[in-house]
C-alpha cells in the first residue's frame, strides 16, 4: 500500500487515499504503523475517503489505533493532501467526525481551517475546560518549559471526573502578545509537538469572559500557529479559524 507522511508544526500523520474504500485497518495495524521504532512513526493515521456533497471525508485514528475526535493539524494536512491528489485547488469542504469544515490554502502555503463553534466554557480559577472538536483542559502556568508534561498531563487526563474517555491537557504561558502551549494528547498518551484543537482551546480560553474579535499568535514546540475567532458572548466563540502550515514529508510503501 502507498502511504504519505505529512506534519503540521511537528504533529505528524500517516495518510492513505481510500476513495475506493478498499482499505480497512484494525486498531493493532494502525498502532503498528504509527509506532516510531517498528513502524512508519506518527501521532495519528488518516484516511481520505469519498463523501457525497463534499470534496472528501477525513477519518482520523490516534496512534493507539482508536478512531479519534477532530484533529486541527490533521485537517490542514488532509487539505494539503487533497490538493496534491488534484481533488481541490485552493478551497476544500470536507466532513470529519465532528461535522463539516472549510479550509483555504493561501498563496504562501499556509492553510486556514474553519473549526467548529465553541458553545460553552467552564471557566475556573487557574484553568478552563472547553470542547473545540476535542475536549481540552487549559491550565495557566508561569513557566511552561519547567512543566513535566508527560507526567502531569497523564495524571490529569486520567482523573475520574474525565472518565471514561479522558481529556487533552494543555499547559499555557502568557508571553506578551503570544501564548506558548504544550499539550498532552489522549490517544497518543504523550506530549506532542503541537495540537491544533489544543492551541485553539488555549486561544479562546485566554480571553476569559471578554467579548469581541480576537486573533492570537501561538508558539508550540513544533512551530507557530494563529487562531482567530469572534466571541459574541463571554462563554462561546464563533467563526473560529486555525491557520498554520501543512508539510509533505515523504511517500512510501508498506506491506502489512
Amino acid at each position: 500500500m502507498t502511504f504519505y507522511k505529512y506534519h503540521g508544526t511537528g504533529n505528524d500523520f500517516v495518510l492513505f487515499d481510500n476513495r475506493d474504500e478498499k482499505l480497512s485497518f484494525t486498531s493493532e495495524q494502525v498502532a503498528a504503523m504509527c509506532d516510531r521504532h517498528f513502524g512508519i512513526g506518527a501521532d495519528g493515521l488518516m484516511l481520505l475517503e469519498h463523501a457525497d456533497g463534499y470534496d472528501f471525508r477525513m477519518v482520523y485514528y490516534n496512534s493507539d489505533g482508536r478512531e479519534s475526535s477532530m484533529c486541527g493539524n490533521g485537517g490542514r494536512c488532509m487539505t494539503a493532501f487533497a490538493k496534491s491528489l488534484g481533488l481541490i485547488t485552493y478551497k476544500a469542504k470536507f466532513l470529519a467526525i465532528d461535522g463539516a469544515h472549510v479550509a483555504m490554502i493561501a498563496e504562501n502555503g499556509l492553510i486556514s481551517l474553519q473549526m467548529n463553534d465553541v458553545k460553552e466554557m467552564n471557566i475556573q480559577e487557574g484553568y478552563t475546560i472547553l470542547n473545540t472538536g476535542s475536549p481540552h483542559q487549559v491550565i495557566w502556568v508561569k513557566n511552561v518549559k519547567n512543566i513535566d508534561v508527560p507526567y502531569e498531563g497523564q495524571r490529569i487526563r486520567n482523573e475520574l471526573r474525565f472518565m471514561p474517555d479522558g481529556i487533552n491537557v494543555n499547559f499555557v504561558q502568557f508571553d506578551g502578545a503570544r501564548l506558548i502551549v504544550r499539550t498532552y494528547e489522549r490517544g497518543v498518551e504523550d506530549e506532542t509537538l503541537s495540537c491544533g484543537t489544543g492551541v485553539t482551546a488555549a486561544a479562546i480560553a485566554a480571553t476569559g469572559y471578554g467579548t469581541g474579535n480576537f486573533k492570537t499568535a501561538i508558539e508550540t514546540l513544533g512551530g507557530h500557529l494563529e487562531v482567530s475567532f469572534n466571541k459574541k458572548t463571554p462563554e462561546s466563540a464563533v467563526d473560529v479559524v486555525l491557520t498554520g502550515p501543512a508539510v509533505f514529508v515523504f511517500k512510501g510503501e508498506i506491506t502489512l
